[in-house]
């Protein structure tokens, strides 16, 4: 399963939003996700997956640039 398709499910999950209307390539501060709301995923996302996501990418907006990033802290700790 990917990632993108993993957060997903959990923003479904956390927040009630279907997948079919998370468009990974858009602004997700355009669905309603606030810094404080962005911050609160970020922690669940750290939980569900057993992660620490690096605090040097602030410019993150959309689904896919999330789970891009997490793909790449999760790959890192495979190595």
């Amino acid at each position: 399963m990917s990632s993108l398709k993993e957060l997903q499910d959990l923003i479904h999950e956390k927040y009630g939003i279907e997948a079919s209307a998370l468009d990974p390539q858009a602004s997700m501060r355009e669905k309603g996700f606030d810094s404080l709301a962005l911050v609160e995923f970020v922690f669940a996302i750290e939980d569900r997956f057993a992660i620490t996501m690096p605090d040097d990418d602030p410019d993150i907006d959309t689904l896919a640039q999330l789970a891009a990033v997490v793909d790449k802290v999760r790959a890192a700790q495979t190595t």
